[in-house]
């Protein structure tokens, strides 16, 4: 309850009583559909928490969705006094290490890095229960399916296996075939998860002349109630006061501003008292506004999940939103990704 979670999405419900039971799971899901929670509440479920040695591995791509995974089965295990330590490229060994020694029963890490904790032997995989593939088919385009490979021989051979894949491709199928024991394949339907009623565009602009470009779109719409999207606090600052040095009613919202004070701007926004709201994506999640009319993303954000987040603020209630995305430079292969 204290998490956040309405009920089951229909991924959890699909994999949680499969995972729970044992078995090996292939689940074939869009990203950003509660695979965390699907994977994490069985996992927390099944270890037992006197045991001090690494019993469940998370393997991710990057090492946002580590750290974002570690954080939410953190909150899932607290209460059963389960630890979960994230381990990525980039961030202190010694660190890591450290908080190894300490004793955890999950593990989330991205593969290059605890390949380099193994060759080390700070992390000891001999006593592995299940081992969770999430975002199997990224981790593969990424070039690690050699090291997967080498991880998953680390692990005894009668541990639980599962892949989280949006993807089912030939390649995932060797791993499959290699590793896994009589899996049970869970399809998740798609349309719970993309946004239909919104018309999505995206613009090639310079860096320099995306204000340009932002206040044109905004004058050819005419519009009443939108919201625009910048990754830093401080962009949504300096672009709030552009746009109001241009007679815009904007209005900024991010982490740097006090709860009472980003409370007050949302209820101004849903009652329509200004035009513009500028926001972060931490600041926008409580966002639940029936007439927005258009989403900008000012700046494109680092993942996936945030565009689809995003996006879906417009086009609520059956009616018909609109979303553009600011591209500049090599930006444009993060959008076919995110696509």
């Amino acid at each position: 309850g204290d998490l956040g979670y309405t009920g089951p999405t229909p991924v959890q419900r699909a994999t949680f009583d499969a995972i729970t039971r044992g078995r090996d799971v292939i689940v074939q899901s869009k990203t950003g559909s509660g695979t965390t929670s699907a994977f994490g509440v069985p996992i927390v479920a099944r270890l037992g928490q006197h045991q001090r040695r690494v019993r469940a591995l998370g393997l991710c791509p990057t090492r946002e969705l580590a750290r974002q995974v570690a954080r939410e089965l953190e909150a899932i295990g607290r209460h059963c006094g389960i630890r979960v330590v994230p381990i990525y490229g980039g961030a202190s060994y010694d660190r890591q290490f450290f908080e190894l020694k300490k004793g955890v029963q999950i593990v989330i890490a991205t593969p290059g890095r605890l390949m380099d904790h193994m060759k080390r032997g700070t992390v000891k995989l001999d006593g592995i229960k299940m081992v969770i593939l999430d975002e199997a088919d990224r981790m593969l385009d990424m070039g690690f399916r050699e090291d997967i490979a080498s991880i998953l021989d680390a692990t005894p051979t009668e541990r639980q296996t599962v892949f989280f894949s949006a993807t089912v491709s030939a390649q995932i199928r060797q791993l499959i075939k290699r590793y896994a024991r009589d899996p049970e394949t869970v399809r998740i339907e798609q349309k719970a998860v993309t946004v239909p009623t919104v018309k999505q565009f995206y613009y090639e602009v310079r860096p320099r002349l995306k204000v340009e470009a932002l206040i044109r779109l905004l004058d050819f719409h005419a519009v009443k109630l939108g919201i625009v999207f910048c990754n830093t606090q401080r962009m949504v600052d300096d672009l709030a006061d552009q746009l109001l040095a241009q007679g815009f009613a904007a209005v900024r919202l991010h982490g740097g501003i006090a709860q009472t004070q980003r409370t007050r701007v949302m209820n101004k926004f849903k009652k329509a008292e200004f035009d513009i709201l500028v926001a972060t994506d931490v600041a926008a999640r409580g966002i639940d506004v029936d007439d927005l009319e258009l989403v900008v993303n000012f700046d494109l954000p680092y993942d996936p999940e945030d565009y689809v987040h995003r996006i879906g603020r417009t086009g609520r209630a059956g009616k018909e939103g609109v979303a553009a995305t600011f591209v500049s430079g090599r930006e444009i292969y993060k959008l076919q990704y995110i696509e």
